[in-house]
């Protein structure tokens, strides 16, 4: 016989989750490179008296800023696991550095547009040597970054449940935001330096000054896109926003194939996300079925494991 998920259980398994060490050691690792490159990059801007330098290793600050607030998350979360406050654990603290991120990636992407505007009208002139090893420096430590990041989120450890939600993963998985926000942060800063790459080959070759700052409006573009994307689903977490989840659809299919299925009707469900893979969910059914106890119920909704706590109230009709 199946038995339902017990909550406790579930909270010991997210305080440990290794995907949640993974993602950690790697942002960890990626705020170092970002802020030794930046360091280097700010001093040589000094040394050498370069505009680009400075500037891009300044820009390099922001996201260290963001980066940093991702380890914070991390490391808040882990603190707080078994903090009796959190009714449902610590998962949304890292969900809350994500949104917040993704407000500091569309602050990021105003700056840009402010700054390209500014250099369409006000044509400056561009040291293109200095300018383009600064580039592709940028490029190749946010590539080391992307990868680190990546091969820590694709090595997230697997419980029984994982797997369970794995044979539903075109709607069931719901991936580290925190690391995502951190991780776009990451790939937002080598779509930079790629584009200026491109922009300052055609100005150095063909004369195209107007490439650099073109090119800084696709990069905000392309930016708030990526932010917009990383607000929505953060804020939908934050907000509660789940009663369009499949998983919604699948308790009422549990109810309804109940053996008394025709005498018991729901007349209240409330379904929301307590963790990447797990959901809470409070149950109001009105049935004739003097058997029916809220055991079964629970014991019905046991097959779908990313349920991990469930409130079921009873109302009998004479």
């Amino acid at each position: 016989m199946t038995h339902p998920r017990n909550l406790s259980d579930w909270q010991h398994e997210h305080v440990f989750d290794p995907g949640n060490a993974a993602g950690e050691r790697g942002a960890r690792r990626v705020l170092w490179i970002t802020l030794v490159a930046m360091v280097v990059e700010v001093l040589a801007g000094w040394w050498l008296n370069s505009m680009a330098l400075l500037a891009d290793g300044l820009h390099m600050s922001s996201h260290a800023l963001a980066i940093g607030l991702s380890v914070l998350a991390y490391v808040a979360a882990r603190r707080f696991a078994n903090d009796t406050r959190f009714a449902f654990g610590t998962w949304k603290i890292e969900v809350l550095a994500g949104f917040a991120s993704a407000v500091f990636l569309v602050a990021v992407a105003g700056l840009m547009v402010y700054a390209s505007v500014e250099r369409l009208l006000v044509p400056q002139e561009i040291r293109f040597k200095e300018a383009m090893l600064v580039a592709v420096i940028g490029l190749a430590v946010n590539l080391l970054c992307a990868f680190i990041l990546g091969h820590g989120h694709d090595h997230h450890g697997h419980s029984h449940s994982d797997e369970h939600a794995h044979q539903h993963a075109h709607h069931h998985a719901h991936g580290d935001l925190n690391l995502k926000a951190a991780y776009l942060h990451v790939l937002a800063d080598a779509l930079t330096s790629l584009l200026a790459i491109g922009a300052l080959a055609g100005g150095w070759l063909l004369g195209w000054n107007w490439l650099d700052p073109a090119m800084g409006l696709v990069g905000a573009v392309l930016i708030a896109i990526w932010a917009k994307g990383l607000l929505r689903d953060t804020g939908r977490v934050l907000l509660d926003c789940e009663m369009d989840h499949p998983v919604v659809e699948e308790i009422r299919e549990v109810i309804a194939a109940l053996p008394a299925a025709g005498e018991t009707e729901i007349v209240d469900l409330h379904v929301w996300r307590v963790g990447k893979q797990a959901f809470a969910c409070n149950i109001g059914l009105v049935t004739h079925d003097p058997q029916l106890t809220p055991a079964q119920i629970r014991a019905a909704l046991a097959v779908h494991e990313e349920i991990v706590h469930s409130t079921i109230e009873i109302q009998r009709c004479c």
